[in-house]
């Protein structure tokens, strides 16, 4: 879950327009004020890695205990305070190492969102296939953040005003919804609702990939486009 957290290569213009974006800067800014020098950008990133295990776990056991889900909603509080408080600190204490920040917070991402969704697909609530349709989605979003990155010197951190924040929130509610629903809520043949829910999620977020990449290769091509003489 790619946060407002690492420094790329060579500066970049930032695109970060989600709805809490400027609430979360304020909080992150006070807390790295209060954070004892012993917590550490590397600590940090761990934890949140930390964090998407516990989710991991809290959603693979949930056929066994329905009280282990509890433990996904620690999880995202984890994995939001290791993710984004990283490289907010690093900046907060004057410590970044860019490109070394930059590799391990984008390496990290991809691990946390596969951890994250593999639980989700494991638990009684959604299919594999649809947890692994919608980690596709993300990733390939991520791909063209980093690609936007090398080439227009633009990271974009949110679409349509919701960035890792409030996606956080949105698996939050849906996991308490699974908790008081159950498995079967919605269910139509072998598809529960929560398959229906996660597999539009992720129909939304390759349809955004699409638009986005063809977005940008016409900007791209009219940036490069040679002028007639």
């Amino acid at each position: 879950m790619t946060d407002d957290n690492s420094e790329p290569l060579q500066p970049l213009d930032r695109i970060q327009q989600n709805v809490l974006a400027k609430a979360e800067r304020r909080l992150l800014n006070w807390i790295c004020a209060r954070l004892p020098l012993w917590v550490t950008p590397d600590k940090l990133t761990g934890f949140g890695v930390l964090g998407a295990l516990v989710v991991f776990f809290g959603y693979a056991l949930s056929g066994w205990s329905l009280h282990t889900m509890w433990w996904c909603i620690l999880g995202y509080a984890m994995q939001w305070f290791g993710d984004s408080l990283d490289g907010s600190l690093a900046r907060w204490r004057k410590i970044e190492r860019p490109k070394y920040g930059y590799f391990i917070d984008h390496s990290v991402d991809g691990l946390v969102i596969l951890l994250i969704m593999a639980g989700m697909g494991l638990s009684p609530y959604v299919r594999m296939d649809a947890a692994a349709f919608a980690t596709i989605g993300y990733l390939l979003l991520s791909i063209h953040a980093y690609l936007g990155a090398r080439v227009l010197g633009e990271f974009k951190l949110s679409y349509f005003n919701f960035g890792p924040t409030e996606l956080r929130f949105v698996l939050i509610a849906l996991t308490l919804a699974m908790m008081v629903l159950g498995p079967d809520a919605g269910r139509i043949g072998k598809l529960s609702g929560f398959d229906f829910f996660v597999g539009a999620a992720a129909a939304l977020l390759n349809l955004l990939f699409i638009w986005q990449t063809l977005v940008t290769a016409r900007r791209l091509d009219l940036m490069e486009r040679p002028k007639a003489k």
